[in-house]
């Protein structure tokens, strides 16, 4: 795996500029938390990393293959139970009950039958986290992956995050310094 390399990224939508000649290095296997004010264009680097959004100019090399996110919406299949949200990310050598396991590390026992519809913001959070965390990925962008979780399913969820990104490389936005010093390797601040 290699390090992602960021050369000149930019990217307007009309007369606003978000990204003005961005640079960065990822360095593999490790986690860069970004920080910066709202509107300074986190979420448009991670959609341009992703390949969801192009940008205006500036090159991006090394990006593996297998990506995986938590986006700012959940997107989860809202008939579907937590598992089959889960279950539709896996390899097939993953089973329903490592799944259910993987729920239950988020405090989700007894919860993960339901239609995800039925479930409150914080526990879909926590699906969508599951879901990208058992997706087979080489890259993990997580934007702003813990907000609206109390502090005690927060330290939970964050500690089940730790535990199962080890030999990925972390791309996280963050408004939190709590979360930014629990995870980050480096910290890049935007937007200053």
């Amino acid at each position: 795996m290699m390090d992602i390399i960021v050369s000149n990224l930019s990217k307007s939508f009309g007369s606003k500029r978000v990204l003005d000649r961005f640079n960065a290095t990822f360095p593999a296997r490790s986690v860069t938390c970004l920080m910066g004010p709202s509107g300074c264009g986190k979420t448009t680097l991670l959609n341009i990393l992703m390949g969801l959004m192009q940008a205006d100019s500036g090159e991006i090399a090394g990006m593996p293959q297998l990506k995986s996110a938590v986006f700012q919406e959940d997107r989860l299949c809202e008939s579907f139970n937590a598992v089959a949200n889960v279950r539709l990310v896996c390899d097939k050598g993953v089973n329903n009950e490592e799944i259910i396991r993987h729920l239950e590390r988020v405090g989700l026992a007894g919860s993960w039958q339901q239609a995800v519809s039925e479930l409150s913001g914080g526990m879909r959070r926590r699906v969508a986290i599951v879901r990208a965390m058992l997706a087979p990925s080489e890259i993990l962008f997580l934007d702003e992956p813990f907000k609206g979780l109390d502090q005690d399913t927060k330290q939970m969820t964050m500690q089940y995050v730790k535990d199962n990104i080890k030999e990925k490389t972390v791309i996280m936005v963050t408004h939190s310094l709590e979360e930014a010093e629990a995870f980050a390797d480096q910290l890049i601040v935007m937007g200053f």
